[in-house]
């Protein structure tokens, strides 16, 4: 075999195992797509199925205690006082369970006579550079969320300024945005927690996907801060 031949042969072999290699990636790419496709189709009937378990377990607590939160509002005198969350507490104080229902403020169309009414008796106090200072920070109480909407938290330090006022313009103009409140019901959620019997701390029960890789025995855990208790242990509606 000639030099050129030999040159000829190996390009040849060369060209073959570069076709080959492109043949060979894509079949595993192939079986790659194959195997996503037959473990999706496994996955996500199993994902489906524990989503309807997960609803209906909180369909079936809810329920459960509906009729003890109708009595509690009996008892303590709760029914009007637009209650979100309850808490239960076993008697030896080591079950408890706070059932609720995330919210977003909202107001009806009167919102603005009361608004308009706390307005005129707060800037009628802005009589000198002073005055006009703290008067332009009470009125930062009225100031708007993302959505157009006063944060209910703020509407209960007008309560309280208002009291303190005892002015009968300031006070109907307060109970004017008060009544206006219409809040929109979003999700309901379900924190559970177990205490540890050995250290005497509430742990969480993980209800959420991703929190069931908590270990039982990992009962050191920390409660979560307030802000984030409305989103804990949540299940799609």
């Amino acid at each position: 075999m000639s030099a050129a031949e030999r040159a000829e042969w190996e390009a040849f072999k060369a060209e073959k195992a570069k076709k080959e290699a492109a043949e060979q990636r894509k079949q595993q790419r192939e079986t790659y797509a194959q195997m996503v496709d037959d473990e999706l189709e496994q996955a996500i009937p199993e994902l489906l199925n524990l989503s309807g378990d997960i609803k209906a377990v909180k369909d079936t607590v809810f329920g459960n205690f509906a009729a003890i939160i109708d009595m509690k509002a009996e008892l303590f005198g709760t029914k009007d006082g637009g209650q979100y969350s309850h808490t239960f507490t076993n008697s030896d104080s080591t079950l408890r369970l706070t059932l609720g229902v995330n919210t977003v403020d909202g107001y009806r169309d009167t919102v603005e006579d009361g608004i308009a009414m706390v307005r005129g008796y707060i800037e009628s106090l802005a009589t000198d550079d002073k005055s006009k200072a703290l008067v332009s920070a009470v009125l930062r109480l009225l100031s708007r969320d993302g959505q157009g909407n006063l944060k209910a938290s703020r509407v209960l330090q007008l309560r309280k300024m208002a009291e303190e006022s005892r002015d009968d313009q300031f006070l109907e103009g307060v109970k004017i945005i008060e009544e206006s409140y219409q809040p929109s019901i979003t999700r309901r959620y379900i924190r559970a927690q177990r205490k540890n019997p050995k250290t005497g701390a509430w742990v969480n029960i993980p209800l959420g996907i991703t929190d069931v890789d908590l270990l039982p025995e990992n009962e050191t855990t920390p409660e979560p801060d307030a802000e984030a208790e409305g989103t804990e242990a949540e299940a799609a509606e």
